[in-house]
């Protein structure tokens, strides 16, 4: 059958990490990421469309669509480097 436990003591009873391993993580993550920037480029793709032609306009809207992904990747890049 398997190892029984009853009697040990908690500090001798073996440690069970319910938690998800790093590798795991960081591929959940990877994955994640992937799936963010494919919709971020769509959609920033899909509301310059409509920006006025003017060089000072596109400018200021691909230029703050080029930083502001990064704001909502934040946290997951903080959950993926957790515990390590």
């Amino acid at each position: 059958m398997g190892a029984s436990f009853i009697g040990l003591t908690p500090e001798a009873r073996p440690r069970y990490h319910a938690g998800m391993s790093a590798r795991v993580r960081k591929l959940i993550g990877l994955f994640a990421i992937l799936a963010f920037l494919a919709f971020y480029v769509w959609l920033v793709t899909a509301i310059g469309e409509h920006i006025p032609a003017h060089w000072a306009a596109q400018l200021a809207f691909y230029g703050v669509a080029g930083f502001a992904w990064f704001v909502p990747i934040m946290p997951l890049i903080a959950w993926m480097n957790r515990g390590r």
